[in-house]
């Protein structure tokens, strides 16, 4: 019984040190924000894409691009007043698989601007392609 809780020890420090499971939440969050007809070629191309930003030290991509966080950021803010909740706001990176339930966010009872949302969403995406 210790050897089987040893080896899952081991497969969750695997997980976590190579950030594995924020990379597939995040894909799976992209698979279905996107829903492209062919989900597999979708995925490698994606994957690719990241590999070769990698080898050239180029910029990662971005799958989720300024129309669509603007887009994502105006359905919270349907009064039009250019600022959502802090709950909104975790939420919000909660559903795009950028932030986990139990994570503690700094701004708790802040509100939360369009620029502030955006440069967070860039910033942990960029942080999970680069883990990678």
């Amino acid at each position: 019984m210790e050897a089987a809780s040893g080896r899952e020890r081991q497969a969750r420090e695997y997980l976590e040190k190579h950030g594995i499971m924020e990379l597939l939440n995040h894909l799976t969050t992209v698979l279905l924000f996107f829903r492209p007809e062919k989900p597999r070629d979708y995925l490698i191309t994606l994957l690719e894409r990241v590999r070769i930003a990698k080898e050239t030290g180029v910029a990662f991509p971005f799958f989720m691009d300024n129309s669509n966080i603007v887009a994502m950021f105006e359905m919270m803010d349907s009064a039009g007043r250019g600022a959502i909740s802090f709950v909104q706001y975790k939420e919000a990176l909660k559903t795009l698989g950028l932030c986990t339930e139990d994570e503690v966010l700094k701004g708790e009872g802040h509100i939360v601007t369009l620029d502030q949302f955006r440069d967070e969403v860039n910033k942990r995406t960029e942080k999970i392609w680069s883990s990678f």
